[in-house]
Parts: C-alpha cells; structure tokens; sequence
C-alpha cells in the first residue's frame, strides 16, 4: 500500500446529533462534497475532528464508516493523538487492521517531551506499522517544533513520507526542500498561507475551510499547479478572510458555522466547547455571509476527482 501524497487533503469535522452522537448521515453529506470536488484524501480525528473528546470507539467508527463510503476513491488516514507511546502504536495497529490507508502523526500529547523523546516516540511508532505517516509539524498550537535536524533522523524511516507544516514560516517549505529534496512530500497546514505555501513547492494542502468550500479549495490548489496563478490568486483573495477562519482558537465552531452556510453540516460541537453565540457568532456569520455574497464562478478544469488508492 502506498499513497500518492499530493493534493487536497481535508481534516473533515466530525458530525454529532443534538443527543451527542456520531451524526453519520450528515458526515456522509459532507464526504460526498469532498469526492465530488476533487479532494486527494480525507484525514479523521484531526483538531478539527474534535480528536481529544472522541472515544476509541468512535475514533475506529468513523474509520470504518469513511473506508466503506470512500470505497477506495481516495485514501483515509487516521490521527493519531495519544499521551503516550503504548496507547499510540495501538491505535495506529488498530487503524490498519481495519484498514486505514495511511496515518497523521502529531507529537505526544500532554507532555513537552525532548527533540530526543519525541523522536524516539515518532520511531516506536513508524517500526509499529507498515503504514505510510504523515507527520504534523504544529510548534504554534502543540508546543513541540520538529526541526530539520530531527527531520533527518526521522529519514531511516521509510514510511514517515509526508510532513504537514503548520510552523506558520512560509520559508520552511523552503528549507525542507533544500535539505531533503523529494524525500518528504510537504503539504501545507494553515489555510491563510496555503497560495504561498504550494507556489513555493509544496505538494499538497491539509485543508480546514475545505470542509465548507471544497470545490473552491480544490481550484485553486489544481490552477497553481497548472501555473494558472491569476486564477488561483483571484479565487485565493476572495477565500482569504474565510480560511483566516483557521487560525482561531475556536476554529471547529467557526468551521462547522460555515458548513451550515454552504449546506454540508452542522454547528453541533462536544464539550467543553459550545456552539457560537451573540455578537462573536454574527461577526464570523457575516465573514461567511460577505464570501457567500460574492462567490466565485469557477475557471472550468480546475476542480473534479483525480485521485485514488495505488495498490
């Protein structure tokens, strides 16, 4: 099993029901946009899947739900956010034994552990499984930055392939390229730097506002890498004081507001969080409302699905 780390990769939301539970029905709707868009992937039990409020069960539940509704259209990949070394090797053989495509690693939760400590953690776990890994690379949020230096340690590695960068320097895309050539695919993590980011190389976008307006996100990753970059940057100025949407603490009910305007979701959040109210809910509802107002018609070719599994 091998993926093909490039393209729009969405860290999609998960659904509850107002009783807090799994919504799958509209979950379902949403993947249904993604495909139909063109996305490359789907990533669950991300920070914008509510990863630390969700059990194990429904961790593997969804899995097992997206793998049998993707159906092989494009590869499923798995979170991994757990406190400890043990409790991550076991969800990551738990994930492919059901059979994730792929992992999304982040550093150990709960403890700023040591360069020496985190690779170490990241090692156990890429023996662990045979499993391609995408490392999440998030200092500003997770408090742990991955350096270069670490980088080439993790090398001997040969299913760590992917890095999500999320330090926030655009110029890091930059410096992993110089230091690594093709050995790792980059894919950038912050939506309000993603043009930036992919005209400077790199290969792919783990997408947060995607999960509202995937067609749009899927343009513009496809027109720059066309070259079609006054199309991209038109559709990329319109979309920007949305996907700034991203960078906010609150970023799953600001996202999961903008799913319920573009008809592909709900606002239902698990506590401690709480959906948006009074003068903070409209000031993000006009936001939404203001692109909506104004969106785009977009160029034809540049969103429609391109990728699938390799065997």
């Amino acid at each position: 099993m091998s993926i093909n780390w490039t393209g729009v990769f969405p860290a999609v939301t998960t659904k509850f029901t107002a009783n807090d539970e799994l919504d799958l029905a509209t979950f379902d709707l949403n993947l249904s946009a993604q495909l139909e868009a063109g996305v490359n992937g789907i990533i669950l039990g991300g920070s914008l899947g509510e990863a630390s409020v969700l059990s194990d069960e429904e961790k593997f539940t969804l899995l097992s739900h997206t793998l049998a509704f993707v159906n092989g259209k494009v590869p499923v990949l798995l979170n991994i956010a757990e406190g400890t070394t043990k409790r991550a090797i076991e969800a990551a053989q738990k994930a492919a034994s059901l059979g994730a495509n792929g992992l999304m690693l982040l550093p150990s939760m709960r403890y700023n552990a040591s360069a020496e400590e985190t690779l170490s953690f990241f090692g156990a776990i890429a023996e662990s499984t045979e499993l391609p890994i995408m490392i999440y690379n998030n200092p500003v949020d997770y408090k742990i930055e991955v350096t270069l230096d670490m980088f080439e340690v993790l090398t001997q590695y040969p299913n760590i392939q992917a890095i999500k960068e999320s330090t926030r320097d655009v110029s890091n895309v930059t410096r992993l390229i110089n230091r690594f050539g093709d050995r790792f695919k980059i894919f950038t993590g912050v939506d309000p730097l993603a043009m930036e980011s992919i005209v400077m190389g790199a290969h792919g976008w783990v997408a947060g506002l995607v999960d509202a307006f995937p067609r749009e996100t899927v343009a513009i990753f496809n027109l720059i890498k066309e070259n079609r970059i006054p199309e991209a940057l038109t559709i990329y100025r319109w979309f920007l004081p949305v996907l700034e949407l991203d960078i906010h603490p609150k970023l799953v009910q600001y996202i999961k507001l903008a799913e319920v305007a573009t008809g592909i979701g709900t606002e239902a959040v698990r506590a401690p969080r709480l959906p948006l109210k009074g003068e903070e809910r409209s000031r993000v509802l006009k936001i939404i409302n203001d692109a909506l107002a104004e969106r785009p018609v977009l160029p034809v070719g540049s969103w429609g699905i391109k990728a699938e599994v390799e065997a």
